[in-house]
C-alpha cells in the first residue's frame, strides 16, 4: 500500500481488479473490448491528445524518456506514461518529468471509479490506470503525450488510440514460447502500434522483419542505420559521448547521462521520433541539455561508489546482457562481486542468470521479487547452486542488500538485478538507510 495517504482509497480501488501485470495470461477474446468501453464511457479522452506511442522487448522506458525531454526542450506541455513503477505509481503518469501530485491520480480514479459503475465490464487494473492517464492528459491538455506501451503493443491497452509517431526499438527474446516464429510473431505483435495515419520510426534492423511492419501500411517510415543512426559512442564518465545523425539534424559530441552504449541507440530513435513529430529538427542546445539531464530511476543506477552498488531492473536475457556489458565496460571491480537477484516467472533461470554475470560471482543472495509472479528465492538459489556459485537465501530485497553490504568491503561490488520491482525495493530500502 501506498505511503501516501491520499491515494490508499484509490489503490485499494485499484487493487480490486484484475492486474495482468501479475497474470500477463489473463486476456480476454477481444483483448481490447473492455477498454474501448471504458474510454467510450470516459467520451474517448484519448482522441484529443497528440500520441507518440513507443514499444519494443528492451529500451522503451528510455526512449520515452528522451523524447519527452527534447520535446518538452522544445516548449511543449508533454505527458508521458511509463509502466511499471519503481517507488510510487505517481511515477507512471507525468507531465515534462514532474509526476503526477497524489490528489490528482486519486481524483482522476475517483472519477473513473464512478464511470465504471456505468458499464457492464470489469476492467484491469492496467487498463483503469492507463484510462487515467489518458483522461488526465485530456483534462491537462498537454500538447502531445508520449505512450509506453505495458506488453507488446497490439492487444494492449494503450494501443486504443492511433499515434501520430509509432516508435519501435527492436524485437529480441522476452514474452514469447521461444518456437521456430518467434521473432515475427513479436514483430507482429510490436507492429500492431502502427496506424495508416502514423510514422513509423523503426529501431529494429533484421531485414527478414521488415514486411511485417511495413504491412501495417505506416504514413512513411524512417529506418534505423538508413534515416537516423548512432555514429560514435564512446564512454564518458557517467554515461556516453554519442553522435547522432537523422534526417533532420546532425549533433556531435553530445553526452547522455545515462550508462551503457545501448543508449547510444535509444538517444538516436528517441531524436528522430520526436523531430518526425515537430516536423523539424531540433537545436543542438536543446539536443544537448536534453539528453545530459537525464535520470531513469532503477536503470542501471549507481546507488554508491565504496563498494560499488548498482541496480538495474533488467528482467530479460539480452536486457541482463546489455547490463553486464555496461559493467564491464564501465567499472572496475577489485574485489568480489556479490549480487542480489530476484525475478519473474516466465523466464529460462540458468539463462537469466548466466547472461546477469551469476555465474562468476563470488556470491548470490537469491531474493523473492515483491510481485505475485515472483519465483521463490530458494528455487533461483537452487540454480544458482547448479551453476557451482555460494549461495544464501534473504526473501526480502531489502534485507538481502543489506546482507550483502554488510559482507562487502570499499572494493567489493552489490549488484542488485533481475527484475524491476527488486531494483525498486533496494533502492527504496538503501536510500532510506
Amino acid at each position: 500500500m501506498s505511503n501516501e495517504p491520499e491515494l490508499r482509497s484509490a489503490l485499494a480501488y485499484l487493487d480490486r481488479h484484475l492486474n495482468r501485470e501479475v497474470d500477463p495470461t489473463a486476456v480476454d477474446g477481444d483483448a481490447l473490448h473492455s477498454m474501448r468501453t471504458l474510454m467510450r464511457a470516459l467520451g474517448d479522452p484519448q482522441v484529443d491528445t497528440p500520441i507518440i506511442q513507443v514499444t519494443g522487448t528492451n529500451g522503451k522506458g528510455s526512449t520515452a524518456a528522451m523524447i519527452t525531454a527534447l520535446l518538452a526542450g522544445m516548449g511543449l506541455s508533454v505527458g508521458t506514461y511509463n509502466s511499471p513503477h519503481v517507488s510510487t505509481v505517481r511515477e507512471r503518469i507525468s507531465c515534462n518529468g514532474e509526476l503526477i501530485e497524489a490528489t490528482e491520480l486519486a481524483e482522476v480514479l475517483d472519477v473513473i471509479a464512478r464511470v465504471e459503475l456505468t458499464i457492464d465490464i470489469s476492467p484491469s487494473w492496467f487498463e483503469l490506470m492507463t484510462a487515467a492517464a489518458y483522461r488526465w492528459f485530456a483534462d491537462t491538455a498537454v500538447d502531445v503525450a508520449v505512450v509506453e506501451v505495458g506488453l507488446l503493443g497490439r492487444f494492449d491497452a494503450t494501443s486504443v488510440v492511433d499515434p501520430t509517431v509509432a516508435v519501435i526499438t527492436n524485437v529480441d527474446f522476452d514474452h514469447t514460447d521461444g518456437g521456430p516464429t518467434w521473432r515475427r510473431d513479436v514483430a507482429w505483435e510490436e507492429a500492431g502500434i502502427i496506424r495508416p495515419s502514423s510514422l513509423l520510426c523503426l529501431g529494429e534492423t533484421d531485414p527478414e522483419l521488415e514486411a511485417v511492419f511495413v504491412a501495417e501500411n505506416p504514413a512513411a517510415i524512417r529506418r534505423r542505420d538508413v534515416d537516423f543512426r548512432c555514429e560514435d559512442n564512446e564512454l564518458a564518465v557517467g554515461g556516453r559521448l554519442v553522435t547522432l545523425r537523422s534526417t533532420e539534424s546532425h549533433h556531435g559530441d553530445v553526452f547522455v547521462s545515462l550508462h551503457g552504449a545501448h543508449q547510444g541507440d535509444n538517444a538516436a530513435i528517441a531524436l528522430a521520433a520526436a523531430e518526425a513529430f515537430l516536423g523539424t529538427a531540433i537545436p543542438a542546445d536543446v539536443v544537448a541539455e536534453a539528453f545530459g539531464s537525464l535520470f531513469l530511476p532503477g536503470r542501471f543506477e549507481v546507488l554508491g561508489r565504496e563498494p560499488l552498488v548498482i541496480v538495474d531492473g533488467a528482467h530479460n536475457p539480452p536486457g541482463a546482457e546489455a547490463s553486464i556489458e555496461t559493467l564491464e565496460e564501465g567499472f572496475h571491480v577489485a574485489g568480489r562481486r556479490l549480487q542480489v537477484i530476484g525475478m519473474l516467472g516466465g523466464r529460462d533461470l540458468e539463462w537469466m542468470l548466466t547472461s546477469l554475470g551469476a555465474d562468476r560471482a563470488d556470491l548470490v543472495v537469491a531474493c523473492t521479487a515483491p510481485s505475485p509472479r515472483a519465483v521463490p528465492a530458494r528455487e533461483i538459489a537452487a540454480a544458482v547452486a547448479a551453476l557451482d556459485v555460494d549461495v544464501e537465501v534473504v526473501e526480502d530485497p531489502g534485507d538481502a542488500a543489506e546482507r550483502a553490504l554488510s559482507m562487502a568491503n570499499d572494493e567489493d561490488l552489490v549488484y542488485a538485478a533481475g527484475s524491476l520491482y527488486v531494483a525498486g525495493a533496494v533502492r527504496d530500502r538503501l536510500l532510506v538507510s
